[in-house]
């Protein structure tokens, strides 16, 4: 698994190759994160008995090559049909890999979309890329597609969820051009590493930073209303007593961690929106 950490070229030319690899190393910088929450780690399996980090690495190395198709198809300006058929196959390839186990349906969808938007944006400003112009980028090309597709009924379990607590659900977050992404979880990781703080140290702050504020489908479909709450009030008490920079912050992250289990909550789209705040550090070094 370590071969994979170590295969990043951070200073490499940005192309729709590069920016497909960043996703399936953003996935892994996730995964290997601990101790996460609820969340599946490379030691653990969190609030999960289906899977485990053997069937997220399955299921990881089955998504390498969409996440450089979708960036090419954003460089070429494709419409929101294809970027949806291009998602709907690797679906596909998911459960193919993990014996039907959903593990990165909602980072298919999200990280797919933002890899769609560095394509477009790489094709309309060269090299260097900010967080801002790949958020216009989605705006631009998908964001009437995006809102029409958030009024849909839903479907999946997550979604059905949401629809029913009033929640901003998956779609919702994605027509909005994923504001919990760009104006919590990418502001935290950046002031995280301006304070010092280590790399592994930042993400599992800025993922309670996430936790605190998303209307996590997940968290309300496995534990109701109440659920989710409580997820969001213990990330916010963690953060209000120091966060992960307080002496005692990994063995404080650990316990909230070891509380999350014993409720069998898991914030499945605040592990994908830290996911993406990890490709964003690949795509987007100097921001």
């Amino acid at each position: 698994m370590t071969n994979l950490a170590l295969s990043q070229t951070p200073h490499s030319p940005l192309t729709p190759a590069a920016i497909g690899r960043a996703a399936t190393l953003a996935l892994y910088d996730e995964l290997s994160l601990a101790p996460k929450p609820g969340l599946v780690t490379l030691i653990d399996s969190g609030s999960h008995d289906d899977m485990d980090a053997h069937t997220f690495m399955r299921s990881l190395f089955s998504l390498r090559r969409y996440f450089a198709q979708i960036a090419e198809a954003g460089f070429g300006g494709a419409d929101f049909a294809v970027l949806e058929r291009y998602g709907i196959a690797a679906e596909a390839r998911m459960f193919a890999a993990t014996g039907g186990v959903n593990t990165h349906r909602g980072a298919i969808f999200m990280l797919g979309l933002l890899c769609a938007a560095a394509g477009a944006a790489l094709r309309e400003h060269g090299g260097a890329l900010q967080p801002d112009q790949l958020r216009g980028a989605l705006r631009q090309h998908w964001g009437s597609a995006l809102a029409k597709r958030s009024q849909r009924p839903p479907v999946l379990p997550g979604g059905i969820a949401a629809r029913r607590h009033g929640l901003r659900g998956a779609s919702e977050e994605a027509a909005l051009a994923f504001p919990v992404l760009f104006e919590t979880a990418l502001p935290a990781l950046k002031g995280a590493l301006a304070r010092g703080l280590s790399l592994r140290q930042a993400r599992l702050d800025t993922l309670f930073h996430i936790i605190a504020v998303l209307d996590d489908s997940n968290l309300a479909h496995r534990g109701g209303l109440a659920g989710l709450r409580c997820a969001q009030r213990a990330a916010k008490d963690f953060l209000d007593r120091g966060g992960i920079a307080r002496p005692d912050g990994l063995r404080a992250a650990q316990a909230v961690a070891d509380d999350f289990v014993r409720q069998r909550l898991s914030p499945g789209g605040a592990a994908d929106t830290l996911a993406a705040a990890c490709w964003f550090q690949r795509v987007c070094p100097a921001s």
